[in-house]
């Protein structure tokens, strides 16, 4: 299966096209840009420089959650826009599975972190075992010094955008953190693939207008009061 599938849940953004979990193109930008300017033409350049076009693309998925609010409704509404057009099925996956994903080949213990801001992150655990990957806890929000307490001594691999932030604020209290390496540390749209395969295999893809993001909590906007003038 031929899936075309995009990242766009934090700063950076990414394209990937895949047949099954073999790589046939991906895309990687992080200069900041917003998604709105850059994940469509980074499809379509990425689809002209592998002499594909969207008849080839069998799906489409998408790092629905969570992540930024602006990031995740960008990145939503492209892949809406795709299968709506092409009338094919798509698909959103947790951002932090598909973070975790994109380790494969690497065992241990993986937490997956992204900078929910508010002294919070995005984060889940996750366990790689023979190639195998077990979630041990689901999506949540958490703050920083509840999320030390959990990890204390154990052995974990810091992926995600919020990997170094909280490398730098729990290495001193969980001294066996450890942070992926560079290249993977941030979010990929491959990640996202490899977990939207078995899934659209298994005939768990949707229209456009079933596709949605999951914010994981309310925009920062709607948790304040509103003021009187």
């Amino acid at each position: 299966m031929r899936i075309l599938s995009f990242e766009s849940s934090a700063v950076s953004a990414s394209v990937c096209l895949t047949d099954d979990e073999k790589i046939i193109a991906q895309s990687f930008q992080n200069c900041g840009l917003t998604h709105s300017r850059t994940l469509l033409p980074m499809a379509e350049s990425l689809l002209n420089g592998c002499d594909h076009s969207l008849d080839d693309v069998d799906a489409f998925a998408i790092a629905a959650g969570p992540g930024s609010f602006t990031g995740l409704r960008i990145g939503v509404a492209t892949v809406k826009g795709l299968a709506f057009a092409t009338n094919k099925p798509c698909i959103g996956v947790s951002t932090l599975e598909a973070m975790a994903e994109n380790l494969c080949g690497i065992n241990g213990n993986i937490c997956c972190v992204m900078d929910a801001r508010a002294g919070q992150v995005y984060q889940a655990f996750f366990k790689r075992e023979a190639n195998t990957l077990t979630r041990l806890c689901e999506d949540r929000a958490i703050k920083l010094d509840e999320l030390s307490k959990e990890i204390g001594e154990t052995s974990q691999i810091l992926v995600g955008d919020g990997a170094n932030l909280c490398y730098t604020k729990l290495v001193a209290i969980c001294p066996n953190l450890q942070l992926a390496p560079e290249h993977l540390r941030y979010p990929s749209a491959y990640g996202v693939a490899r977990i939207a395969l078995p899934a659209l295999n298994n005939g768990k893809g949707v229209c456009a207008s079933e596709l949605d993001a999951f914010y994981l909590r309310p925009p920062y906007i709607a948790q304040t009061k509103k003021i009187k003038i």
